[in-house]
């Protein structure tokens, strides 16, 4: 498949998600990005249209361990479930952005939910 359909057919997924699922300011979008070699995640209240909390694997102290790719995600969820907590916040709506639920996705969500989130 070209990496142009590829893209179109994610960004399509994402844009049929996001009809479904938002965030507010008490239970914010755990929103996540995956790029071939970083991963980024974002908790945003879509009513007033800002973001949160953050935390990408471009972050100092996230590292590339045994576990590659997938460990890096894990460390940037548990990031994003640390800043959460700090922010006062305990549950949100999770957007894995057009992406498979599984891998690194699904790493950075495992995270998160250890760290004390419910999704």
């Amino acid at each position: 498949m070209d990496a142009s359909k590829k893209r179109a057919a994610r960004r399509k997924r994402h844009l049929r998600i996001r009809k479904h699922v938002s965030g507010t300011a008490t239970k914010p979008r755990l929103s996540v990005y995956r790029s071939n070699d970083h991963i980024y995640a974002q908790l945003i209240d879509d009513t007033a249209g800002h973001t949160i909390a953050s935390a990408s694997s471009l972050e100092d102290g996230v590292t590339k361990g045994e576990d590659g790719k997938s460990g890096v995600a894990a460390q940037v969820g548990t990031l994003i479930g640390q800043r959460a907590k700090d922010a006062g916040i305990s549950s949100v709506v999770f957007d894995r952005g057009g992406n498979r639920y599984a891998g690194r996705v699904a790493a950075l969500a495992d995270a998160a939910r250890e760290t004390g989130l419910e999704f």
